[in-house]
């Protein structure tokens, strides 16, 4: 299963913002990495430079490789409504992604790993593909044998984030993807503009 793996707090520092969660690394240098840190002075970005640093901070927030992420790219073309925001309700709706969003686990990868090791299940069967695109009403609970893990009941424990498009029982340990979210739902600080733009050129 292809995925990043490289050094996290490094691309957050990139980008500015704690792209993966909680990085206490992140929080004492929050400043761009490379030789001079905090001090170089940048010059102005690009229109093209600004484009793909949305691209990128978008792939690496939902763990997409390029393929994959362009594969998606044309799937919201063909689909209707606003190529951005399809763009991204596409990547909500990744599995791994509503784990996560459900509180099963306090990472995108962590969750990833969850499906990938056979732990969830969607509509009673269980699926260990991170980017199966589930459907409004599809519901995903954590496997029998799997509800005692304690990577998960930590997790759960201390998730408080609610989101109007899933609903989630905490004694069935199981959720349901009420709705495709709408952009203003989404959390995520991306401009999904910028990534249509560069693709269409």
């Amino acid at each position: 299963m292809a995925r990043y793996t490289g050094p996290k707090t490094k691309i957050a520092r990139k980008f500015g913002e704690a792209i993966f969660g909680d990085d206490k690394a992140f929080e004492k240098r929050n400043y761009p990495p490379g030789q001079h840190g905090a001090n170089k002075r940048r010059g102005k970005k690009s229109e093209y430079a600004i484009q793909l640093m949305e691209k990128q901070k978008a792939k690496y927030t939902y763990g997409i490789l390029e393929k994959q992420f362009r594969n998606m790219f044309k799937k919201a073309t063909a689909a209707q409504g606003i190529t951005g925001e399809v763009l991204l309700q596409l990547c909500e709706s990744r599995l791994d992604n509503v784990a996560f969003r459900m509180g099963l686990s306090p990472s995108r990868s962590g969750a990833r790993q969850l499906v990938s090791h056979r732990h969830i299940t969607v509509n009673g069967g269980i699926v260990n593909i991170p980017s199966y695109q589930l459907k409004a009403g599809d519901v995903v609970a954590v496997r029998e044998k799997s509800k005692s893990l304690e990577s998960i009941q930590n997790s759960l424990a201390n998730s408080s984030a609610v989101y109007e498009w899933i609903t989630w029982n905490n004694d069935k340990k199981e959720g349901t993807y009420v709705s495709i979210p709408e952009r203003i739902q989404i959390p995520e600080n991306i401009n999904e503009q910028y990534i249509v733009e560069l693709y269409s050129k």
